[in-house]
């Protein structure tokens, strides 16, 4: 887990990173907004400590640019700042912040309030899988094309599922009998061909992202090697 600390005051900021690190979290320091912004160019964190205090942006602007970013509104992001007013409280909540935390703090809470913002985070990457305009609900086993729910049957749902969580991996018919059916099943390969075919059939104009590879298997990717 990687996580960034934006607070302009060097003591509080080597305080929180020996904390992270005595946890094996791996984290990065930045004094100033325009430092922060530039390394977001280059690696999206995991979470984000964000003072509202810096000294060329302000905290709750960065909360606001990053909200309103595809790429980074759903990064957890606790705000640590000495203001401890109820409108800049209720300003950052209000704006998406999902925690907020007052100076002085308790490096114990501090790494339990960050422990929690990453488990939340961590299950919630587990309820969806996404991919080319095909939405996976793993929670209520539904399956969406472009917005629009599509029925499969249950072996047909495990296998678009297994298929997406291997992206561009070409997949032997023997893994997907293996990792779908179960090691014991006994039925031929034949089986996981006719599946696809029923597959590829209800998603509609997304079905050119499941290729065959030949003489192996199948993959879902936005490219086909045997072009």
């Amino acid at each position: 887990m990687l996580i960034y600390i934006v607070e302009d005051d060097n003591s509080i900021q080597k305080l929180i990173e020996y904390a992270l690190k005595s946890k094996n979290y791996s984290c990065k320091g930045f004094e100033k907004g325009k430092e922060f912004f530039k390394e977001m160019d280059n690696e999206i964190p995991d979470l984000i400590l964000l003072d509202i205090m810096l000294p060329d942006m302000d905290g709750i602007e960065i909360l606001k640019i990053l909200k309103q970013n595809p790429k980074t509104n759903d990064i957890p992001i606790m705000m640590i700042t000495a203001k401890t007013s109820e409108y800049d409280i209720v300003s950052s909540l209000d704006m998406g912040a999902d925690d907020y935390m007052k100076k002085p703090f308790s490096v114990l809470e501090l790494l339990s309030r960050v422990n929690a913002l990453l488990r939340r985070k961590s299950k919630n990457e587990q309820e969806f899988l996404e991919f080319e305009g095909i939405k996976i609900d793993l929670l209520r086993r539904k399956v969406f094309v472009d917005g629009k729910n599509i029925s499969l049957t249950y072996k047909e749902f495990e296998l678009l599922k297994y298929m997406i969580s291997n992206v561009d991996i070409v997949l032997s018919r023997e893994n997907l009998l293996n990792s779908v059916w179960g090691y014991d099943y006994e039925g031929e390969t034949r089986t996981v061909d006719m599946h696809i075919k029923f597959l590829r059939e209800k998603l509609g104009d997304k079905r050119d992202l499941i290729h065959t590879v030949r003489g192996v298997g199948y993959k879902i990717s936005m490219r086909d090697d045997n072009e």
